[in-house]
Parts: C-alpha cells; sequence; structure tokens
C-alpha cells in the first residue's frame, strides 16, 4: 500500500476515535485506593501528640478522581470499600465532589481502609496505613464492567493496585478493555514501599526502597499506558536506577508513553521521545514560588491539572502549568482532596499570580475556593422555621420537656411534606430543640441551627457556643450557622463596633469549622425603612469582612427594596447561596404578597417561615386542647400550604420572564 494511502487511513482512524472520545459520558476513570483520611490537626508535632483529627477521603485515584470533576473533568472511579460508617462516608463525599460512584463496590466483608497522617514540619510527614485485608485490596476481576469502561475516554491506573495478583488482574483487565474502546491509558506510578511489602508499618512515610521484585513487576505493565506520571524516586523504581536519567532511559526502552517526572520544587519535565542528555532538556511548564505546608495528596493534585490539560488536547507546556498550579494549591493546605482547586478558581490564580506564598491565607483565593468547591443546591428551599425560643418560653404551659417534645412534632410535619426529596429544610435550636435538631440529621433537610441569644442587642450568643465560639467545634457539618442581628443604618458607632464584632467573630468560626453561615438581618424592629435600608446593611457587612453563605431578609413589598438588596450581594458576592424570606408571624396573605415579588429575583431561594405555621397549634398543644397526631397534621397541611404558594409565586415569575 503506498505510504500516502496508509498515511490517509491513519489520518481518518486518528480523527473517527477522537470523535469517538468526545462522545463518551466520561473524561476518566481511575482504579485502585481509597481510605478515610485522618489529618492531624495540629501542626508541628508528631503524630504520637496529636490531639484531633479532620476527616476527608483519600488514596491516590479518589483524590485524583475529585480533583479532575473539580477542574471541569468528568470523573469515576472504581474501588471498594466497607459496608460501614467509612465505605459511605467515601460514597457520600464522591458524590457532592460530583464523581460518577458506578465503579465504587461495597465489601460485605472487608472494611475500609484508614489512615492517619500528619504535618511535623516541611520536610517529614508521619504517616500509617490501615490497609490489612481492606475494602479496596479486594478489588477483583468481576468488578471491571466492559460496558463502564466503554463510556470514557481515559482510563488511569496507580501502582499500588498492581502490588497483589488478585488486584494486578483486575486492573489489567480494565486497561485491556480501555485499549480496546480506544481510551487513552495512564498510570501514576505512587510507589509506597510499605504497601509493596517491602517496608514496615511504621514507615508509611517512605517514599523510596529499592526492590528488585518491584521493578519487574511494574516494568511487566510499562507497555500498556500512553501516560506515565512519577516522582524521580518512584523513577528509580520503575526503571531499576539510583540515577533519574538511567531510569528514564530504561523506562522508554519498554515504553513509548509520554513520562512526566516531578521534581519537587523544581517543577515537572515531560518526555515525549527519547530522552535527552539532560533532564532540564525535556519540556517544562511554569511553577509558583509558594510555601510548602504539605506534600501529601500534592501529587494527585498535580495530575488532576495534568488530566484536564492531556485531556482538553494542550501543549505539554501548558498541561504542565495546570498541574503545577494544582500540586502549588496542595502544598499550600491542610489535606488532599479538601485542598484541590476548582476550574473557576485555577483560572483565577493562572490570571491574577500568587500574591501570599502561604495560599491558604491568601483571603480572596480562599473565599473563591470555599464558594466554588462546596456542593451545589437547588433552585428553592422551603425552610419550616421553628428555632425560637422566648417565644415558646412566654406560651402558657410551657416547660422545656413539652418545648423538646414540641419541636420533636415539627420537625415530623417538615418531613411529612418533605417526602424524600430536596429543597426542604428546617431551622432548630439545639437549648430547646436538641433531640429534633439531632433526629433530623440525615434526613436530606437543609438544617440551619442559631447561634444568638433571643433577643439581644447588642448582639449576645447562646451560652453553649462559648465566648470564642468554640462550641463549633461539635457542630456536625450539615448544620449551617444562623445568627439573628437587630441592626440599622442609623445605629451609632459604639453599637456598630460592638455587632459588627460579634458577627465577625462567629463568622471566621464557622469557616474555621468548615460550617455554612447564616446571617438573618431585621432592621425595622429598630427604626424607619425604605427601600436601601436592607441593602445599605448588607454593603456594610461586607465592607467588614463578612461574607455569609446565606441571607435571612424581612418581607419587602417594592421591586426596588429587593433589586437593592440582591445587587448589593451580588456586587460583593457572586457565589452566595441566595436570600430566604423571613416570616415574622405574618398572616398567609402578607406572605404570599411578599413572596409574589421575591419570587421574581433568582437570588431569592424561598421561605424561612415559622410562626405563622406553628404558634397557633403550640398553643393549643401546650395547654391540652391538641394532640400529637392533630398537630403535625395541622402544622404540615400549613407548611405544604406555604411551599405551594412559593411554588405558585416562582411559576407565575418565570413564566413573566420567559
Amino acid at each position: 500500500m503506498p505510504a500516502a494511502t496508509q498515511q490517509t487511513l491513519n489520518d481518518g482512524e486518528t480523527t473517527r476515535l477522537a470523535a469517538s472520545r468526545r462522545m463518551k459520558a466520561l473524561d476518566v476513570i481511575t482504579i485502585g485506593r481509597s481510605s478515610v483520611d485522618l489529618y492531624g490537626a495540629q501542626v508541628g508535632g508528631r503524630l504520637e501528640d496529636m490531639r484531633s483529627f479532620d476527616k476527608y477521603i483519600g488514596g491516590s485515584p479518589t483524590n485524583i478522581a475529585c480533583g479532575a470533576a473539580r477542574l471541569g473533568l468528568r470523573s469515576a472511579v472504581i474501588t471498594r470499600v466497607g459496608d460501614e460508617h467509612m465505605g459511605r462516608f467515601i460514597r457520600e463525599q464522591l458524590s457532592r465532589e460530583g464523581v460518577d460512584v458506578r465503579g465504587v463496590v461495597t465489601d460485605p466483608a472487608r472494611l475500609t481502609a484508614l489512615v492517619l497522617l500528619g504535618i511535623r514540619d516541611e520536610d517529614q510527614f508521619p504517616l500509617i496505613f490501615y490497609r490489612e485485608n481492606c475494602a479496596d485490596m479486594a478489588l477483583c476481576e468481576d468488578d471491571i464492567n466492559e460496558g463502564f469502561i466503554a463510556e470514557a475516554r481515559s482510563v488511569l491506573a496507580t501502582g499500588t493496585h498492581l502490588s497483589h495478583p488478585r488486584t494486578e488482574a483486575a486492573v489489567l483487565k480494565a486497561l485491556r478493555l480501555a485499549r480496546a474502546h480506544g481510551a487513552r491509558t495512564a498510570l501514576d506510578i505512587d510507589y509506597r514501599p510499605n504497601l509493596w511489602g517491602v517496608a514496615g508499618h511504621g514507615a508509611g512515610e517512605s517514599r523510596y526502597v529499592e526492590s528488585e521484585a518491584v521493578t519487574a513487576k511494574l516494568q511487566m505493565t510499562l507497555e500498556l499506558f500512553d501516560l506515565i506520571v512519577g516522582t524521580e524516586e518512584e523513577f528509580h523504581i520503575a526503571g531499576g536506577s539510583p540515577d533519574t536519567l538511567t531510569a528514564l532511559r530504561a523506562v522508554r526502552a519498554l515504553t513509548g508513553a509520554t513520562l512526566i517526572c516531578k521534581r519537587g520544587a523544581r517543577g515537572a519535565v515531560a518526555f515525549t521521545g527519547p530522552i535527552p542528555a539532560r533532564i532540564e532538556d525535556g519540556e517544562t511548564g511554569p511553577g509558583f514560588p509558594i510555601e510548602v505546608f504539605n506534600v501529601l495528596g500534592a501529587g494527585d493534585g498535580f495530575f488532576a491539572g495534568l488530566l484536564k490539560g492531556w485531556l482538553d488536547d494542550e501543549t505539554w507546556p501548558k498541561a504542565l502549568e495546570y498541574a503545577n498550579a494544582c500540586g502549588a494549591f496542595a502544598v499550600s493546605r491542610h489535606g488532599c482532596t479538601p485542598s484541590y482547586p476548582s476550574l473557576e478558581e485555577l483560572t483565577f490564580f493562572l490570571r491574577r499570580g500568587v500574591r501570599e506564598p502561604a495560599l491558604r491565607h491568601d483571603a480572596e483565593l480562599e473565599r473563591l475556593h470555599w464558594s466554588t468547591t462546596r456542593p451545589h443546591g437547588v433552585a428553592d428551599y422551603r425552610i419550616f422555621a421553628f428555632d425560637h425560643r422566648a417565644q415558646f418560653e412566654e406560651m402558657d404551659g410551657y416547660t422545656a420537656q413539652k418545648g423538646g417534645a414540641f419541636k420533636r412534632l415539627c420537625l415530623e410535619a417538615a418531613l411529612s411534606v418533605q417526602a424524600g426529596r430536596p429543597g426542604y429544610g428546617i431551622l432548630c435550636d439545639e437549648r430547646i430543640g436538641r433531640r429534633a435538631l439531632h433526629a433530623a440529621s440525615g434526613s436530606g433537610l437543609w438544617i440551619g441551627r442559631p447561634c444568638e441569644w433571643p433577643g439581644s442587642r447588642p448582639l449576645a450568643f447562646e451560652p453553649a457556643l462559648g465566648s470564642d465560639c468554640g462550641g463549633l467545634s461539635e457542630w456536625p457539618k450539615e448544620n449551617i450557622v444562623k445568627v439573628l442581628c437587630f441592626c440599622h443604618p442609623d445605629d451609632d458607632a459604639a453599637m456598630w463596633a460592638t455587632q459588627e464584632a460579634a458577627v465577625r467573630r462567629l463568622f471566621e468560626a464557622a469557616r474555621r469549622n468548615d460550617l455554612e453561615f447564616l446571617l438573618e438581618i431585621i432592621p425595622s424592629k429598630v427604626g424607619p425603612v425604605n427601600d436601601g435600608t436592607t441593602a445599605a446593611l448588607i454593603r456594610r457587612f461586607y465592607a467588614a469582612g463578612i461574607y455569609p453563605d446565606w441571607w435571612k431578609l424581612e418581607p419587602m413589598a417594592s421591586l426596588a427594596a429587593w433589586d437593592a438588596a440582591c445587587t448589593a450581594i451580588e456586587t460583593h458576592d457572586r457565589h452566595a447561596r441566595g436570600i430566604v424570606v423571613l416570616g415574622l408571624d405574618a398572616p398567609e396573605a402578607d406572605l404570599a404578597s411578599s413572596f409574589a415579588v421575591a419570587a421574581g429575583f433568582s437570588l431569592v431561594k424561598g421561605f424561612a417561615v415559622g410562626r405563622t405555621i406553628f404558634a397557633g397549634v403550640a398553643r393549643a398543644w401546650l395547654t391540652g386542647e391538641m394532640d400529637d397526631g392533630t398537630a403535625v397534621t395541622e402544622m404540615a397541611r400549613r407548611f405544604a400550604r406555604l411551599c405551594a404558594i412559593w411554588d405558585d409565586a416562582r411559576t407565575q415569575a418565570r413564566e413573566k420572564a420567559a
């Protein structure tokens, strides 16, 4: 066959494969380890001396899948988890990150792997793997579904799962299927000597132990990959030499894959052909002058950024720029997966550059990171607010025991209306409603929890919170920190200083504890209001450095007032979750009128109403005039009625806009 004809056929085949890849449902499937990382919260000490731990998902392929999803790639992971709380945590967190979990198998007999790790200094990172007969090491060929693999543009394997015959068979099957279906293949060498059995349990931090057996095992598979990524030490084990150039040449003799050699602070180098005389003669991308705080997980962040460039068919210098930037984020923050950037954050960082070498202390960058990596919400929220305390305590027949029992009935009413659907929530306190608050956990409800001492002005907090707001450390992650501040633009300087300081202290504590923050402001109880009053307050809090995820605002009757409030929020924080409208014991007709105006603004996400729903029922129940079942039924009816009014207002607003 003439060479020109052969080239035409090759070009046609390349075009066909490229089109096939674009049509696939997934960009990348990673395969291998998954674990729960228990990360020492204290920095600078021995693992023996850690007092507390933060819980994250971990394992190189799991981290990479999450990092890729944050960059807009459609990612999935194939692994196994235990049929227990930690396995469910991994599955749920992957879903929250936007990772496809169809390949996550629940193992009925084995526990999810755990890793305990800490940050001693920039060179020491004590680490213990708890992986004896763990779930992900039971991955087998039966777990690899051809149809699932066929959906992917690429498949990425990590080296640990080549260390055992059963998991190796699963990986090799996935790679063969990937190649058969035109997918690209990648290897993260991911060498952990103790996971290969060539170092002890106490050597989890070790990154290199020479082993001819490991080298031989890796070299048997190198030809199966289009892309191979590793540190210099990892190429030493793959190439069987402690000299980096010699090792790279040994790997090159076995595979035509692009080789990416990571060199720490010196950046990374790509080799697409023969290995040159100097490492520096490979292709490189720009690095970033940042503080080294935590290198654990940095390689996984690096690979996520590299995948973004590779699968978008960028040049290697551009792909390495993405990779180096993602690695920089990981190096400068606590944890692995939590530190990886969103695509918007990465784009912003590459455009703006480094201003603060310790990226976790860059306030602008951290706000963007927080806002763009949290789970997505829904379009509308219908919230039953029964976080009231003083109003209950003033009712005839009230006792603390009765109050707690009634709030359980409120929760029953909310759940009956929710019926398992998204977009429903409650506001519930801990002091009276503790049993209801705890029972709501895991129900799928949006859960707001108040902090203010009822009616306080200047603002004071519930005693259980502590003067430093340290009580937030006990709150579940799904609880949203809510605070009500009675304030007005005409307040004197002393009042403003006191209230701003209190709100800022609570806001910063909420961020420190990874909790969302809702700020409720009610100016009408303090002074006269007009169309600009609420907007002026919003601007004042932003100027004080307070960026609520949520705003809870009084019902405003005019379009001008709502427009001013929404503009004030969007000007300062276009990532704000939104606004919910409070009720103030207003009659249903008045609420319907306010909903009709508010629903025309997309930033208004719904309502958080309480006394309109529960006040009359509570009075009757507390005095024995109404039984439990009737109370639940009546509150559910009222709540459902308000939900219908809101939904109707939103529908009409959308139809009008269309």
